[in-house]
């Protein structure tokens, strides 16, 4: 196995407001480095994307900042390449839930066999500029992996073949069917996405683990956290509140993330919608949050 580079990602552009743009910084200013280092693994920082703060797109009101998004996912696919190609394992820090895009589209350009995706979410992020008004291309990322319906062009283009990725390769785990909108709900039926809920996820994160995993191929395996999975009164980090005494904890998503790393297909781990200012009034939670990110990437199998 080559060595573990970090790429961070300062980008709030795609977000419902700026905060997951100071991620990276904070992450690696806590100790991130360090702890990685601490578990014996060779680890290359290879520093952070342009730094993009989400402002309000007047023009293009359902699909925000489109074009600071574009070129971030342009720019960390470029990035990412390399790294694969040398045999790094990833571990890139968002920003928002886009870096997933990156991450999928980079391996599928060095891998001949078919990536996998276990996407950990409270969310299935399937919506288009059709299906909702908020206009936050954070929830809208793997529509455009899929290239559903109504999904935009250009995010679709700069990823590669169309569809990036089919349904059967991607295990979503965690989500909320509360917080889906309408369109999102049918359309996971339509396709009979492979799904976890965010209860049965914390009542047996093992058994949720193994089960996805054993669902997808067996190619690259890449895995994504967003943070609005855990239960925000046990670790405040996420962008999203709403998971207030629910989903499961810190521990339990690292649980089922050791078991991700020590898949024998595992290439990367990506992380979004961390968002500090949420943390303000909890000053373990980062350091908590670093200590289980670096427990996971410890047990990637050498």
């Amino acid at each position: 196995m080559g060595a573990v580079s970090i790429v961070g990602v300062p980008s709030s552009a795609g977000s419902y407001a700026a905060g997951q743009d100071q991620a990276p910084a904070v992450l690696r200013s806590a100790g991130l480095v360090d702890a990685l280092s601490a578990s014996g693994l060779e680890v290359h920082d290879e520093g952070d994307l342009p730094l993009q703060i989400w402002r309000p797109d007047r023009l293009n009101p359902r699909a925000q900042n489109v074009g600071d998004v574009t070129e971030s996912i342009r720019e960390l696919i470029e990035r990412l390449v390399p790294l694969l190609t040398r045999g790094d394992t990833l571990l890139v820090l968002g920003g928002n839930c886009t870096v997933a895009l990156e991450v999928v589209a980079a391996l599928c350009r060095v891998s001949e066999d078919p990536v996998g995706v276990l996407y950990v979410d409270r969310n299935y992020d399937i919506n288009t500029p059709e299906s909702t008004t908020d206009g936050a291309l954070d929830w809208m990322g793997m529509a455009h992996v899929l290239s559903l319906p109504g999904s935009l062009d250009v995010l679709v283009d700069v990823l590669g073949p169309r569809p990036l990725l089919n349904p059967n390769q991607v295990a979503w785990v965690g989500i909320d069917d509360r917080f889906a909108t309408e369109w999102e709900g049918a359309e996971a039926r339509r396709l009979g996405l492979h799904v976890i809920s965010s209860d049965a996820f914390a009542h047996d994160p093992v058994s949720s683990a193994v089960d996805s995993l054993e669902y997808l191929p067996n190619g690259p395996l890449a895995v994504h956290l967003d943070v609005d999975l855990l239960d925000f009164i046990d670790a405040p980090l996420a962008e999203n509140t709403d998971g207030r005494n629910s989903g499961p904890t810190l521990d339990q998503v690292a649980v089922a993330l050791r078991i991700a790393a020590q898949d024998a297909r595992f290439r990367s781990l990506s992380i979004g919608e961390l968002n500090p200012t949420r943390s303000a009034g909890d000053p373990d939670a980062i350091p908590r949050f670093i200590a289980s990110v670096a427990s996971v990437i410890g047990g990637i199998k050498r």
